[in-house]
């Protein structure tokens, strides 16, 4: 009831009109970055190493700008001058990293992994730039690549790269508490280890970028399908010398980013070099292939764990490490890792800790934030002991969790590890045992053993099984946002935040309309616009709807209240007296009015007379929202599945997502992230598998290998929201998007494991394509006549 009485407190809040987004998408006129009127615009083609380890010997362009339509190569000897620095700057750069870990423009004397670009064709059409990228001949010595991160961090391993010391960029032990004294005192100890394979972000868009210099004013505006408008706005300044007021970062329409547009890429530099070094625009657009051989990567790490507890099932220590796959290269931090790390406890008390972690480099596609950025696989291992832990003390999955989780009167309650930047990680807000208690009446646990049954008699295997998350949400340190209403009436938000496809738009329009009194559709929203929003940090780590909304709401606040001191001044009536509805300023009985356009316009300002109320001209503010701490979004997810031991196939019946996303804006569009992220994570659990052969060339670079869900794959889905508001923001809002995959693959490969409950088999990793499992419950017979590698 308290969730419910503050929601009606904010003006905005808990309704779900139609989304402003939709009937540009839905009519086919929305403007992605392929759509951007550039006239005569050339096209770039990247020339891309076949090889995943090579010294580049020597590249030959002649032939290929012989060829017709071709404009220029550049190889990175040709760029000398038009950028600043060879490597990328490290995004985020506030870990001390070695100087060597960014990836290259372009590559110089070695590539590092398959995709990895080393020269970069511009012709008059797309078709004639592959032509001639695939007439760019190429010297290489290959040299052994590394595949597995495990053998990477061997001494004897072959050098990722050749500038390398080491493969092992990190090493450290995340600890508190005394784990030997509690393994000590254990009546349980249980071991285990697990792998949680790689996959890709696979938004519908791939990446993009289009740039265009205006020779009159020395204006290079850039148009990227990206995630972070304004980082990539000060990237580009740095990389091109190129100065701030004269560059503008637009991002028009995206179709997705899930992590995969959370970084710079290369190509997001060498393509507005090449534009203003033709004085011509240039336009690329990665087709799918490339996407899967040069867009990041995320989820590879292979876990050992121990876990010690009482007798009643209560978890006393947790100890172990894991090594994480990193890529080629260090595009932005090693966030990944440390997350997981620092996560893997989830909501459970454990009393005493140490994981000891190796972020290790491979000649693999660069490792960043993909859906979760970390925290699914610390869920999925964390969840699987759980599972183990309950299997051990004889009680009952759900018991043993409950014993387990966080309680209520504990919050707020303080981990003994801090985040990144140093901060504490402190659970603001959260009833976790209500959460399960939730998700076990809404998928009926108790009767579970009646539908069992049923399935039985058809020959299939049915399973179930609970689990329980918790995610820091909206990053800060800020959001920016301006809300102003234009003499011809027009209202505008102005924001650093990022439009993806999630609709934020609806949302900040939402907002603001219901402080100024009109129909969300009566606001504009222009989201990552550089030359509009003088700051903003993106879309990133389930933030925007805490940061950006409440910088809107505020700004919206008070252009509302200058708004009512205006039409009081004009009205000759006391602001007390006035309300806003149908754009404009009136009094109850409407005797007295004035539109909004009116106020607007006597804010403008006339020479030589005051303005109608003191204080700055304009009817708009601008509200930068500062929080440092993070809101914590937590959920109890419940799967039922049916397995056929014939052939592997796995079919998920029921799915329910309880989440405490704190207050809800929209709740249409919070249902509809909550939809995405479990398919998401069904797809981790049960599809997408990215493979590497031994060399490090991927065999999974088509929708032909690499599968993701498809509707006939996906179950129906109940979402229940069960809200704890946080106080870390006005409007008491939290994440959705990221932390409705963090529990998915835990849940789905839990109730796998609980239908195979009389094959004693025991799944300790993800993806469980069919053919694994198949491979799980019927093992190839061992030759015993052959001597053991293992005796």
């Amino acid at each position: 009831m308290h969730a419910e009485r503050q929601l009606t407190a904010i003006p905005g809040m808990g309704a779900s009109p139609g989304r402003i987004e939709d009937e540009t998408l839905l009519r086919g006129k929305a403007c992605f970055l392929d759509d951007v009127p550039v006239p005569d615009a050339l096209h770039a083609c990247f020339v891309r190493s076949p090889h995943a380890h090579a010294r580049l010997r020597g590249i030959d362009a002649g032939q290929a700008r012989a060829l017709p339509g071709v404009v220029a190569v550049y190889t990175r000897q040709d760029l000398f001058g038009h950028i600043t620095s060879w490597r990328m700057p490290l995004g985020f750069p506030l870990a001390a990293l070695p100087e060597d870990t960014t990836p290259f423009a372009l590559a110089g004397d070695e590539v590092a992994f398959v995709g990895e670009a080393y020269a970069v064709v511009v012709a008059r059409t797309r078709h004639e730039a592959e032509d001639a990228a695939a007439a760019v001949q190429a010297e290489f010595e290959v040299l052994p690549a590394v595949a597995d991160c495990r053998q990477a961090v061997r001494g004897d391993a072959p050098r990722v790269r050749t500038e390398l010391a080491s493969n092992v960029l990190q090493d450290y032990t995340l600890a508190y508490g005394d784990c030997d004294a509690a393994f000590a005192r254990a009546d349980i100890v249980l071991d285990d280890e697990f792998q949680v394979h790689r996959g890709c972000g696979h938004p519908m868009e791939g990446r993009g970028v289009v740039a265009a210099l205006d020779p009159a004013t020395g204006m290079l505006t850039v148009w990227s399908s990206t995630q972070m408008a304004h980082e990539l706005h000060y990237t580009i300044a740095h990389m091109l010398d190129q100065p701030e007021d004269q560059l503008r970062v637009i991002t028009p329409d995206v179709g997705g980013g899930f992590g995969a547009k959370f970084m710079i890429y290369p190509e997001e530099i060498v393509v507005p070099a090449v534009a203003r070094a033709l004085g011509r625009p240039v336009k690329w657009v990665e087709d799918r292939r490339e996407n899967f051989l040069t867009t990041i990567q995320e989820r590879d790490q292979f876990w050992r764990i121990s876990v010690a507890a009482d007798r009643d099932g209560r978890v006393l220590g947790v100890r172990g490490g894991f090594v994480h796959d990193h890529g080629a290269y260090t595009p932005q931090g090693t966030n990944v890792p440390y997350n997981a790390a620092s996560s893997m406890t989830g909501p459970y008390v454990v009393p005493a800790f140490s994981l000891h972690v190796q972020v290790a480099y491979t000649n693999k596609v660069p490792v960043a934030t993909i859906r979760g950025a970390g925290y699914p696989q610390a869920a999925f291992v964390m969840e699987r002991m759980m599972d183990r832990l309950a299997s051990a003390a004889g009680i009952d999955r759900l018991e043993c969790r409950r014993r387990n989780l966080i309680p209520p009167e504990k919050i707020p309650y303080t981990k003994p590890l801090k985040s990144r930047a140093g901060v504490p990680l402190v659970i603001d807000s959260g009833d976790f045992p209500a959460l399960q208690a939730t998700a076990a009446r809404a998928i009926d646990y108790e009767g579970f053993a009646r539908r069992q049954e049923e399935s039985a008699r058809a020959g299939l295997l049915r399973g179930i099984a609970i689990a329980n998350s918790v995610k820091p949400t909206g990053r800060g340190p800020y959001e920016s946002a301006r809300v102003r209403v234009h003499p011809s009436g027009r209202i505008v938000v102005h924001t650093g935040a990022l439009a993806m496809g999630q609709g934020i738009k609806t949302t900040l329009a939402q907002l603001c309309a219901a402080h100024l009194g009109v129909e969300p559709q009566a606001v504009e929203v222009s989201a990552g616009d550089t030359g509009l929003s003088g700051y903003g940090m993106g879309g990133f780590a389930s933030r925007q709807a805490m940061m950006a909304g409440s910088a809107v709401s505020e700004a919206a606040a008070k252009v509302r209240d200058k708004a009512l001191a205006t039409a009081a001044a004009v009205l000759g009536v006391s602001a007390d007296e006035l309300m806003l509805s149908q754009g404009e300023v009136h009094t109850p009985d409407f005797a007295r009015r004035v539109p909004l356009a009116r106020l607007a316009m006597l804010l403008k300002g006339v020479p030589g007379y005051a303005l109608p109320v003191p204080g700055d001209p304009g009817l708009d503010a601008t509200v930068h929202f500062h929080c440092d701490a993070q809101a914590y979004a937590g959920s109890s997810h419940a799967c039922e599945v049916e397995v056929d031991p014939l052939t592997g196939a796995i079919h998920v019946r029921r799915y329910v997502a309880v989440q405490d996303s704190g207050n809800l804006i929209n709740p249409q569009i919070a249902h509809g992230q909550v939809h995405g992220g479990v398919v998401h994570g069904i797809g981790n659990a049960l599809f997408e598998w990215m493979g590497y052969d031994d060399n490090a060339q991927p065999l999974t670079t088509t929708f032909a290998e690499y599968l993701l869900p498809t509707a006939p794959e996906v179950p129906p889905i109940e979402v229940i929201f069960q809200p704890s508001p946080t106080r870390l923001n006005p409007l008491g809002v939290k994440g959705i998007g990221e932390c409705a995959t963090l529990a998915v693959a835990a849940a789905v490969i839990g109730a796998v494991e609980h239908a195979l409950d009389g094959h004693g088999l025991r799944i300790t990793e993800f993806p469980l394509t069919p053919v694994r499992l198949a491979e799980l419950l019927d093992p190839p017979a061992r030759d015993t006549t052959a001597p053991s590698a293992n005796p």
